[in-house]
């Protein structure tokens, strides 16, 4: 089996998400098994706390959010559904990956203001992003799906308090299995092998998108932005593989160009 994984794409409305598109046709090019989007997909930057009452904060529309979330969705997808139509008419055989998306702490903000403010109860809900409608299938925040012995969430708990774990190795360590996370910006990995010769891999993917975030500060944006090919995926083991949005752009850009 073979796993795509993208990590957090944080789309807001202002940012680009081109590279999003460049994602589809190189799913289209490599038809991985599994699309897995691991959460944060949608940024929902109206419903961020840390920001009400700062100046960043104004103009900001729940809307907004929602119609830039769609547009994304549209942009990544639409490479394998342009693809299934001339695949239909030539009656050649479609490609229809199983898509796997776990609900980040960006999406659940719609339902802590919810919890917050119980009058927006029946007018927002995560089924504004309407993930499910685009073919997805979606758990909610941090309950781990396990794909071909592989867990997937957002982000993995340590301790009683509930704090992500703070790296790869530590994943390995306390999970005793292979597991991929998002969350954070930096990717890392790490490989462990139990007695009886099965490798347990930790990761995690980093960032998926290609915008500066002004909280980070001139230094803290310095960390790649890809996506994450997993090769032979059986029982936990695969053979990992990032494919950064840079070569994704320069790759289909080119193509465009020439046809």
């Amino acid at each position: 089996m073979k796993h795509m994984v993208l990590s957090d794409c944080q789309v807001k409305d202002g940012v680009d998400i081109s590279y999003l598109e460049h994602i589809g046709q190189y799913a289209v090019d490599k038809k991985p098994d599994v699309i897995v989007q691991i959460g944060d997909f949608a940024d929902m930057p109206s419903l961020c706390s840390y920001d009400v009452g700062k100046k960043i904060f104004e103009g900001r529309r729940y809307k907004t959010d929602i119609e830039a979330a769609h547009r994304g969705m549209d942009l990544l997808l639409r490479p394998i559904q342009e693809f299934n139509v001339k695949a239909r008419k030539n009656k050649e055989k479609q490609y229809n990956p199983r898509l796997v998306l776990t609900l980040g702490n960006h999406e659940e903000r719609i339902l802590r203001a919810i919890e917050k403010d119980s009058k927006l109860d029946g007018t927002i809900g995560i089924e504004d992003l309407g993930y499910e409608d685009y073919g997805w299938e979606v758990y909610p925040y941090l309950e781990p799906v396990v794909v071909d012995g592989v867990a997937y969430s957002h982000y993995f708990t340590s301790g009683i308090m509930g704090r992500p774990v703070p790296n790869a190795r530590q994943l390995a360590i306390k999970k005793h299995m292979s597991c991929t996370m998002g969350h954070v910006q930096n990717w890392d990995i790490h490989r462990e092998v139990r007695a009886d010769g099965k490798a347990i891999i930790a990761l995690f993917a980093g960032s998926t998108y290609l915008h500066n975030e002004d909280y980070l500060g001139p230094q803290g944006n310095s960390y790649d932005r890809g996506i994450w090919m997993k090769h032979e995926v059986s029982d936990g083991h695969y053979h990992p593989m990032m494919v950064s949005l840079k070569f994704l752009k320069e790759r289909y850009e080119k193509k465009k160009e020439s046809e």
